[in-house]
């Protein structure tokens, strides 16, 4: 691989991860601000984001996308998944024949409701897909604490080419073909780490924030095999290590706006205080709707969207999720 590898999207994931490629190949990282652009390459920070972490010197960055795109072996999508498409048309003017493209964006359009990996084939369908998740928070990925992550793509020869570029001393690369699988883990922990920051935020302990998250779960793996996913990848990283670091850390956006709703602010007033996007507060609604489209019983999910929708207090959806009929765990 000679050529360099594109990065679209320099909010705190994509900057990181182009920190990390940067290590051990030429990278390019696309910023929609050239102050932001310029900071990087000079100061080699990205202070809104990442605070005063220190990023690899070698990475570069521009504000123009046909710089960044243009020539680069494999292109990774960065992008909000309410901008996904539009960007992904941009970069479609520029990107090589051969280059895979790889989602690390964890959302649901909201007008289709389609995977990100599946926008892509939509865009881009004679391209190589992949996507990439786990248990990565941003700062510690950046601070090089031991962690790992995963590579989901259904060629295993590509796979393996993405896995070699991210692979660092202080972070495991797994590869996985189940896209499908490892993409809904991505969405649905989300929603899950903003349930678990209700909890938090309503004062409760650790007894109901382990029934949350495991309830949380069934729901993911549930909606996941309807779809077609390997139940195995829900026990994994893509499933459960997500979950447990989105809900845990401080540092999830997701969990922070749960945190929030549950001492009682509007989702508008959260959100409007917020620099960068948590994806769960619009993927929340869109995998309500993916789960009434498939028949998919998600009673989390559905309190959840319809207190990101301001449609119901985080109390009263305590309360319908407490009163629900008793049933056999394994239903």
């Amino acid at each position: 691989m000679n050529s360099h590898i594109a990065v679209i999207g320099a909010g705190s994931w994509g900057t990181t991860v182009a920190s990390v490629v940067a290590k051990n190949q030429p990278t390019m990282l696309w910023a929609r601000r050239d102050e932001l652009a310029k900071q990087i390459n000079t100061q080699h920070q990205n202070v809104d984001y990442l605070g005063g972490a220190v990023l690899t010197e070698s990475l570069s960055c521009s504000a123009k996308l046909q710089d960044v795109v243009q020539n680069a072996a494999i292109v990774m999508m960065a992008v909000p998944s309410n901008g996904f498409r539009e960007v992904l048309i941009e970069v479609a003017k520029y990107i090589s024949p051969s280059a895979p493209i790889v989602s690390l964006t964890k959302g649901l359009e909201r007008e289709t409701l389609m995977r990100m990996s599946e926008v892509i084939v939509e865009v881009l369908p004679r391209h190589s897909v992949a996507v990439l998740t786990g248990p990565n928070l941003a700062h510690e990925i950046l601070a090089g604490q031991p962690a790992a992550t995963v590579v989901a793509c259904a060629d295993d020869e590509v796979a393996k080419q993405i896995q070699v570029l991210l692979t660092r001393p202080t972070l495991r690369v797994y590869t996985n073909p189940d896209v499908l699988g490892c993409e809904i883990g991505g969405v649905v922990k989300n929603v899950i780490a903003i349930a678990s920051g209700i909890v938090e935020g309503m004062g409760f302990g650790d007894n109901s924030k382990a029934t949350l998250i495991t309830r949380g779960l069934a729901e993911m793996s549930r909606l996941g095999v309807v779809l077609g996913a390997n139940p195995s990848t829900f026990t994994g990283l893509a499933g459960i290590g997500d979950v447990i670091a989105t809900c845990a850390s401080a540092q999830s956006r997701n969990n922070a706006v749960g945190v929030r709703l549950g001492r009682g602010e509007s989702i508008d007033s959260i959100t409007g205080s917020m620099k960068m996007v948590a994806e769960g507060v619009k993927s929340s609604l869109s995998v309500s709707q993916l789960a009434q489209r498939y028949k998919v019983d998600m009673p989390i999910t559905q309190q959840v969207a319809a207190v990101c929708e301001g449609t119901t207090s985080a109390s009263d959806a305590m309360v319908q999720l407490m009163s629900r009929a008793s049933k056999a765990e394994l239903d």
